[in-house]
């Protein structure tokens, strides 16, 4: 299995990027090949650009060009057929940074493109056939249940059309992180490593 995993937390400290740390090394301990981004460590820039807006349906090599910092990413996300993405939920979504990255790399083109006349998109990484968030909630399961789950909507019913249509997809968030003791970050680490290492 080829991966790319997106790691989007903006403390090298915290339990996030150790669960980052966690997974990649599983994926590597089970043969598979990786890619891997620490998006605050990489100081990636989120901010999607009136370039990129006004050029927003227009040649992807052309694009790539005047926003070099997206090739690696693009290319990455060409090569891989499992996507991993760790990060905490924040206001019940996904961090800025990594909505910016949504907004700019999953770009019309590389991740989609809507044909003349179609009323739907059409996904252009159906090379992507496992996606994987691994998350943390500040609050309980029963609490993000009742506003709505806004973020594990983004990923499962936005990001998954532009991949494969049959692409298996896994959640595996720990709720009420805030509070948890040491041993229970110690056992959601583990049942992280668990279902990553079932992957392949």
């Amino acid at each position: 299995m080829r991966a790319l995993v997106i790691v989007a937390h903006p403390s090298p400290e915290s339990f996030v990027s150790f669960l980052g740390s966690e997974v990649v090394a599983e994926l590597q301990n089970s043969g598979h090949e990786i890619r891997h981004h620490d998006l605050w460590a990489e100081e990636f820039n989120p901010v999607f650009t009136a370039y990129e807006r006004l050029n927003h349906v227009g040649d992807v090599e052309e694009k790539l060009k005047n926003l070099p910092e997206l090739r690696q990413h693009v290319e990455d996300l060409q090569w891989c057929d499992a996507l991993v993405l760790v990060y905490p939920t924040w206001w019940s979504g996904q961090p800025a940074m990594l909505k910016g990255w949504f907004d700019r790399v999953l770009m019309n083109g590389v991740a989609w493109v809507l044909p003349d006349g179609a009323a739907r998109i059409r996904p252009l990484l159906t090379n992507v056939r496992r996606l994987v968030v691994v998350t943390t909630h500040g609050s309980s399961k029963f609490v993000n249940a009742l506003e709505g789950e806004s973020g594990k909507r983004t990923v499962f019913r936005s990001v998954r059309l532009m991949l494969h249509r049959r692409v298996r997809c896994e959640w595996i968030a720990m709720y009420g992180v805030d509070n948890a003791t040491l041993s229970q970050r110690e056992k959601f680490s583990s049942r992280v490593r668990r279902r990553i290492h079932r992957l392949g």
